[in-house]
């Protein structure tokens, strides 16, 4: 016997509700139809009663023209006759004269309850039992004015009785069997659901290699599938770039730390001078900000993009962000002999955060000054671009360039190509560039690299325009 968990379970699947929703559709369909079926037929059968008493009038009206006035008996006997004959149909006629007196009427037991009361017009409604029709006859010798020709509905009742029957038992099985055909039928169609549901189930964080399957009928069941499917597949990408930024973070973080221990187990294993002390201090000082640089990035990119973009709210004067930023690497150009131009649109604002923003400027400025040599030069540039309403900030240095395989990679994080392995002063931590893509991105902009080894590098940013001051 079912438990109650099954019961509840069974009642609130959705094969249950489609089940239900076509037995209450096929129910109210159905019983539409065969009420208009019925409704129908009555129309009908009362329409070819009223053409055969039209037309039976229509004969005694012109039997009563052409009878003379000393035959009357004649045509009397054979309204009898034929009286008697339809007697099956409760046949009835009878014969006024110009007053409304009635000249002959048919001895039939309907004729006698119609003459009691006075005679309903053609065309009577049903419960009146009767159908009658009446027409005037010509002026003749007879003194016939008026011929009235009618008929039981008892046969047209019975018919309709019958009728009433075999549409409500019709009814009947449509009713029984709507409930079972549409369970049977909401099976089927839901059984890529119930295939795409245990699929799902057996999806895990740490294996999502399956993929939900599709079957070309290109309905809405394959679609949901390729939906799910590329969010399971972008899902896996993000868990992939996760665990190898993880990875890369580690081996990133146990270089200092190791440098840091063992200079710090050199120090401790002989006695040394107090010079030997405060220079191994300042070793470990420098590594330590090392440290603190790279956990600090690690952090940034380990925040969400949701959490970047609610700090994208407020409105950033972009042309000073850019003009303090240069001011501040003219020295460090100047002392590598690097030439550091800017040419800035003034009173540029866009919405976003000045924090993130100075921060994107700022890495960018000192990725190009610290790659020039002598003799090179960086050129900043800040302008509006009205035709796609964004504001581009371009930094160009003619600096050793990248190479080209490295080019699509330099936003990747911990990537260090090879122009930054070609000094060991230059070396970094390979994420600012990726910060810096992340920083854009969450303001609703873009960054581009374009670079040609030995021609110099060119970064691009577009960001959305704001109002300018």
């Amino acid at each position: 016997m079912p438990t109650p968990a099954i019961l509840h379970s069974l009642f609130h699947s959705i094969r249950f509700r489609i089940a239900g929703w076509n037995a209450l559709a096929v129910a109210a369909i159905t019983l539409l139809a065969l009420l208009g079926l019925r409704q129908a037929v009555k129309w009908t059968l009362l329409r070819e009663i009223d053409q055969i008493l039209e037309e039976d009038v229509r004969i005694i009206e012109l039997a009563v023209r052409e009878t003379p006035a000393g035959e009357l008996e004649s045509l009397l006997d054979e309204l009898r006759r034929k009286t008697v004959g339809h007697a099956k149909h409760g046949w009835f006629v009878s014969l006024t004269d110009v007053e409304g007196r009635t000249v002959w009427s048919s001895e039939d037991e309907r004729a006698e309850k119609s003459n009691n009361a006075e005679r309903p017009s053609r065309g009577a409604d049903e419960h009146e039992s009767l159908r009658v029709t009446r027409t005037a006859a010509p002026a003749n010798a007879l003194g016939i004015a008026d011929v009235e020709l009618g008929c039981s509905l008892e046969l047209f009742r019975q018919d309709l009785l019958r009728l009433d029957r075999i549409l409500g038992g019709i009814a009947a099985l449509i009713l029984l069997a709507a409930p079972f055909c549409g369970y049977w039928l909401a099976g089927i169609a839901t059984k890529d659901l119930e295939s795409l549901t245990a699929t799902a189930a057996r999806l895990r964080p740490a294996r999502l290699d399956e993929r939900l399957p599709y079957h070309g009928a290109n309905d809405e069941f394959d679609r949901l599938a390729l939906t799910i499917n590329g969010l399971l597949d972008r899902i896996a990408a993000y868990l992939a770039e996760k665990r190898s930024f993880l990875a890369n973070a580690a081996h990133e973080l146990r270089t200092p730390i190791a440098a840091i221990r063992s200079s710090i187990e050199v120090a401790l294993g002989a006695d040394r001078s107090k010079d030997d002390y405060r220079h191994l201090l300042e070793e470990l000082i420098e590594e330590t900000a090392s440290l603190e640089t790279l956990v600090n990035q690690v952090l940034l990119l380990s925040e969400a993009t949701g959490a970047l973009e609610r700090d994208v709210r407020g409105e950033a004067p972009l042309s000073s962000i850019v003009a303090k930023s240069v001011e501040m690497f003219h020295g460090v150009a100047e002392q590598k002999g690097v030439r550091l131009a800017a040419s800035i649109a003034e009173g540029i604002v866009v919405p976003g955060d000045k924090q993130h923003l100075r921060q994107v400027v700022n890495n960018l400025v000192d990725n190009a000054v610290k790659y020039c040599r002598g003799g090179e030069e960086v050129i900043v540039s800040l302008a509006d671009d009205p035709a796609r309403r964004a504001v581009v900030l371009e930094v160009r240095d003619s600096g050793p360039g990248i190479v080209a395989d490295d080019v699509p990679r330099v936003f990747e994080r911990f990537f260090r190509g090879d122009r930054a392995r070609q000094r060991n002063e230059t070396r970094g931590t390979g994420l600012g560039l990726s910060i810096c893509q992340t920083i854009v991105e969450a303001h609703g902009g873009t960054i581009r690299c374009d670079s040609r080894e030995g021609a110099g590098t060119t970064f691009t940013v577009s960001l959305p325009s704001g109002q300018r001051t």
